[in-house]
């Protein structure tokens, strides 16, 4: 497979991790674990059941390991963009969305993105959880990853990082490999694309907020946003670009990763949009029962006499979802990926506050039209 992606300099694993991946592809599972290794696997596999209920559980063990860890940044890039799932979630029963979506696609919706934000968790926080058992215990216990069905590709990214940290690079493993993970699992899953993607295709594309990702911030006493917006969601391609770009735009400004940080540590994730848009959004409906929606916004500010516009806190739009057990199958077959570590080219702005803002808008005036768009 062809990958082109713009060029600054190689953050070169190239070398030893093509050769690492050939040796660790001929090693076989061991075949029996001593009492400290079953003890750790028993311990991280209770935690990750516990952290992963639902969205607002998972999205805060996110942000209490990267407080901990902050040399693993993929722990702050999956608190945030898990924020985002969580929005998106709600966003399904919230005021304008429930008037544009049958009850059928909220929760085929729903469901989609409930399965891959689950599947994401229980694959990366075991990770998390084996590097700091490797700290307490200073040993490694990656050999460890065959019995959580964790790829061979991170168990290779994680045994050189534990001898050579670098953050950039553990950080584009992980956008790689829990985008693969999720290849096969959800966007190729038969039910996912009759149900999402072949009858709400156009709605993710055009309507929805969901192909917004936004970092909310505060700075002078102004919140402002920096994000990225994804266009072809079904792409495997595009999903780990995009997750390139989210981790360039985070990481890359130093004084916008310190603000972030700062917001995300002062406001805790409910997945209501009122966590960063109080002026614009409430977890309480203001308005009255069957009235007919009318314009509230504009350029992302109240009209006059304007009501807040309906966003419920996950805990009041979901239930929580027992999940069957993960697929099994490691995703790493060959390293057409290795392209993927090239730096991008250009800095990324991230400017995108008033791309959602047209979006509310457009959101806005198919609600005010009282029908399911494209139904």
């Amino acid at each position: 497979m062809a990958i082109f992606i713009q060029k600054k300099q190689m953050k070169s694993p190239n070398g030893w991790l093509k050769e690492e991946l050939k040796k660790r592809a001929r090693i076989q599972k061991p075949k029996s674990l001593s009492d400290e290794e079953k003890g750790v696997l028993s311990q991280i596999k209770r935690e990750t059941r516990e952290w992963n209920l639902n969205n607002v559980t998972r999205t805060k063990a996110y942000s209490d390991f990267y407080r901990q860890h902050p040399e693993i940044h993929w722990a702050l890039l999956g608190h945030m963009v898990s924020r985002n799932g969580g929005w998106n979630m709600t966003d399904l029963k919230g005021e304008i969305l429930s008037r544009l979506l049958s009850e059928r696609e909220k929760h085929s919706f729903f469901s989609f993105l409930e399965r891959g934000n689950w599947l994401i968790f229980q694959d990366a926080y075991p990770q998390f959880l084996i590097y700091r058992e490797s700290l307490k215990r200073n040993k490694p216990f990656f050999s460890l990853f065959p019995f959580l069905n964790i790829s061979v590709f991170m168990e290779t990214v994680w045994s050189r990082f534990w001898s050579k940290p670098d953050p950039y690079i553990l950080t584009i493993a992980l956008i790689i490999n829990e985008q693969s993970y999720l290849e096969k699992r959800v966007i190729q899953n038969p039910q996912y694309k009759h149900e999402v993607f072949h009858k709400l295709e156009f709605k993710l594309q055009e309507l929805l907020s969901l192909n917004h990702i936004l970092f909310p911030y505060e700075k002078n006493g102004v919140i402002h946003m920096k994000g990225q917006t994804l266009n072809h969601f079904e792409s495997l391609h595009e999903r780990i670009l995009l997750g390139k770009r989210l981790y360039d735009v985070l990481f890359k400004n130093k004084d916008v990763l310190a603000l972030t940080e700062q917001w995300a540590n002062v406001h805790s994730h409910t997945g209501s949009r009122k966590d960063y848009w109080p002026h614009i959004f409430n977890d309480v409906h203001e308005g009255l029962p069957g009235e007919q929606y009318q314009f509230q916004l504009k350029s992302c500010q109240l009209r006059p006499g304007g009501r807040r516009i309906y966003s419920p806190s996950l805990e009041t739009a979901w239930k929580n979802v027992s999940q069957n057990e993960a697929e099994l199958g490691d995703w790493f077959e060959d390293d057409h990926v290795m392209e993927y570590f090239l730096e991008l080219d250009d800095m990324i702005n991230g400017e995108i506050q008033h791309a959602y803002c047209k979006t509310l808008e457009r959101l806005e005036l198919a609600a005010l039209a009282k029908k399911a768009v494209w139904n």
